[in-house]
């Protein structure tokens, strides 16, 4: 042992230094010897004796620190819950005093190391009497990242580099802060792995304890607890939860006494107009989910003292008795949620989360929510568009009996779609009915795929709509001039408003959709036909009409400023569907679907998710159907058909209600004519819609 070649006046005084190594061992938890020789000075928070009342739901975890069942322990935690006092301050204190054995803290980084040294430690050493009694004298026993005490034990506070977490033997392991560490030290993997074969030769006096508030996503969105107390599928601080056994904190209902874990969808307040966030969050209480009395903050304290630890498996009696076998394992694994946490109250939790809101309100940032879920309620965070991501047959479920190729009652007018592909173009029919929003309901969806172009055989060529105008041409008999027979067994029929047609596409389409247009527009037919484009940039109305000008004079450039094209802001309008999506009342912005369509088709429109980037196509499943879907709600809000100005109860010719036999411009007899639609019969069959997504 290095004294640093301290003078004894006196061989007492030499005994003494060296019997601080032969002293046996208190009899004394963790948490006795914290509220025994703990010191807190935190001037402005807490200055006084540690005490476990302050945070009871503490006591278990210390304590399973210095037990020989268990060589692991996780605990996952928010901020403000006393984690870092209890777990490493205090089991520094029962390494020192009570069981010397020597022990190395891991902090996410050297800066975090050495800050984590001179504001934790060295203030145990300093206000903790019975601690800085035992600390070595001289400066090479007390440096930054080593310190030496009389008993013979070392601590090391250092940082993860394999070298760091997988080098000599030590008894006791702390990691602190594990979400902010990377999830593979060098390519030799996960740090507490590593930190835990560090301890192995100690057997049951072995402790790798690791602590974090989680901040990693979770990876599986459509994940199923299979137990009540398995936490989602996360890297991470929570993955390694997942290895433990499971414990959550169970408190009695003060009204019912009915033990549950709180959690933040039982806190509720009120938010009425004119309230602030400040006021929203006094009005906070927490609801038994048994009893649904509220409860006020100030009974938290009480509820806390009574509490427990119930593992997975485990139940709790109205009397506080434990029943059930828990699982086994060599791993403690804690999980606290911020609910319970001793020093934020509950309306704190709800003004910093309203707060935040406002904040995703105010500019998209989720970053707000993201914190507030990771630090103040220990909890991974769910992004929202992530958190809605809908299941295919979820939609399905709810698809009505609607006839095949017919215009439902309660449809004013059609509005037809077209997506430009590769090999043809898909096109998807729509009516539009009343509703605050309008409601939308499909009608049809089919392809063209052939040209009017023979090969040798006379067989048709497939369509190029990058290459041939008059594949184009196909749009006005097959799409514009279609028309659908009306559910009222009249044999009237109705045609299509207008179409909208997306311009790009394969190099090439572009021009020749601009062509296609200025051959529309000649022939006097432009006015039912509009070609659109997607707008990502952020401020833009959900539709405008722009004329692209691309600035050149030679013969190649697709746009002179002469065709109009309705810039639709394609995220805006993918919110907008994807809410109709969620809605589930006729007349408030309902996308109503046919119960035969195959499930192909909800899948195109589950193929995009929302991310901080807007939304985005991240698989492999087709999307027409997405993007059909908003095509159509940008042309029914654009200048060209105006649906929201619409007065429903007295409708332009155009929108009038034809099921009582009134006339509309686009419903016609089967021997009558109108001026805006000929009759094409559809043909399609749509039971080979399955196959053509395939």
């Amino acid at each position: 042992m290095n004294f640093d070649k301290k003078e004894y006046a006196a061989i007492s005084e030499l005994v003494f230094d060296c019997a601080e190594m032969l002293r046996p061992p208190e009899r004394m938890s963790v948490s006795e010897a914290a509220a025994a020789y703990r010191h807190v000075n935190s001037p402005g928070a807490y200055v006084g004796p540690w005490l476990n009342s302050k945070v009871p739901y503490m006591r278990e975890p210390m304590d399973v620190f210095a037990s020989t069942t268990f060589t692991g322990m996780v605990f996952v935690g928010p901020a403000q819950c006393g984690k870092t006092d209890s777990l490493i301050i205090n089991t520094i204190l029962y390494s020192v005093i009570i069981d010397p054995m020597d022990m190395m803290i891991v902090c996410p980084t050297n800066t975090a190391a050495r800050d984590f040294s001179m504001r934790r430690v060295d203030r145990l050493n300093t206000y903790s009497d019975q601690v800085g009694k035992l600390m070595m004298p001289g400066s090479s026993a007390d440096n930054t990242f080593d310190k030496q005490y009389r008993n013979g034990m070392l601590l090391s506070i250092s940082w993860p580099t394999p070298t760091e977490v997988a080098g000599k033997p030590i008894g006791r392991v702390v990691i602190t802060d594990r979400d902010r560490i990377d999830d593979d030290i060098g390519g030799d993997g996960e740090v507490y792995d590593l930190a835990a074969k560090r301890t192995t030769t100690y057997k049951s006096n072995a402790m790798c304890l690791v602590e974090s508030s989680p901040s990693r996503e979770v990876l599986d969105m459509k994940w199923i607890p299979s137990t009540p107390h398995e936490a989602p599928p996360c890297k991470g601080i929570i993955s390694l939860y997942n290895r433990g056994d499971k414990r959550r904190w169970y408190w009695p209902c003060p009204h019912c006494d009915h033990y549950f874990e709180g959690q933040w969808k039982h806190l509720q307040w009120r938010r009425e107009e004119g309230m602030s966030n400040l006021d929203a969050g006094e009005t906070a209480r927490l609801h038994c989910p048994k009893c649904a009395e509220p409860i006020h903050q100030d009974e938290r304290y009480d509820m806390n003292l009574w509490g427990m630890w119930v593992k997975d498996g485990e139940a709790v009696l109205p009397t506080g008795l434990r029943i059930g076998k828990g699982i086994r394992s060599m791993i403690a694994s804690f999980w606290l949620r911020g609910i319970a946490a001793a020093f934020v109250t509950w309306k704190q939790l709800v003004v910093m989360y309203l707060d935040a809101e406002d904040e995703y309100e105010r500019t998209g940032s989720e970053e707000g929510l993201k914190k507030f879920h990771n630090n103040d309620l220990g909890e991974p965070y769910l992004s929202k568009a992530l958190r809605e991501i809908r299941l295919p047959e979820n939609i399905k479920a709810r698809a009505e009996p609607l006839p095949q190729k017919k215009v439902p009652k309660g449809v004013r007018f059609l509005i037809a779609t077209i997506d430009v592909q590769k090999g043809g173009f898909a096109i998807e029919v729509k009516g539009i009915a009343p509703g605050m929003p309008f409601d939308m309901v499909f009608i049809d969806r089919f392809h063209i795929t052939k040209s009017e172009r023979l090969d040798d055989d006379g067989d048709p060529y497939p369509v190029r709509p990058h290459t041939y105008l008059e594949d184009w041409k196909l749009i006005v008999p097959q799409v514009m001039e279609r028309e659908y027979e009306l559910d009222d067994d009249t044999g009237r029929v109705m045609g299509i408003k207008m179409t909208g047609c997306d311009s790009g596409g394969k190099k090439g389409t572009t021009s020749r959709a601009y062509d296609f247009w200025r051959w529309l527009y000649a022939s006097g037919n432009a006015q039912r036909f509009v070609l659109l484009k997607g707008d990502h940039a952020r401020g833009q109305p959900r539709a405008r009409v722009s004329f692209p000008d691309s600035g050149r004079k030679d013969d190649k450039s697709a746009a002179r400023g002469d065709v109009p094209v309705l810039m639709l802001n394609s995220d805006m309008l993918k919110d907008d569907l994807d809410g109709r999506l969620d809605s589930i009342e006729p007349g408030k912005g309902m996308y109503r679907f046919p119960d035969w369509l195959p499930i192909e088709y909800f899948n195109e429109l589950c193929a995009e998710v929302r991310t901080d980037k807007g939304w985005e196509h991240l698989g492999t499943t087709r999307n027409e159907a997405w993007d059909l879907g908003y095509y159509g709600i940008g042309v029914a809000v654009s200048s060209y058909v105006r649906v929201e100005s619409i007065d429903w109860e007295n409708p332009p010719s155009w929108a009038t209600d034809w099921s009582d036999g009134a006339a509309n411009d686009f419903v016609r007899t089967p021997e009558g004519e109108t001026p805006n639609a000929t009759r094409v019969k559809s043909g399609y069959d749509f039971a080979g819609l399955a196959q053509a997504l395939a």
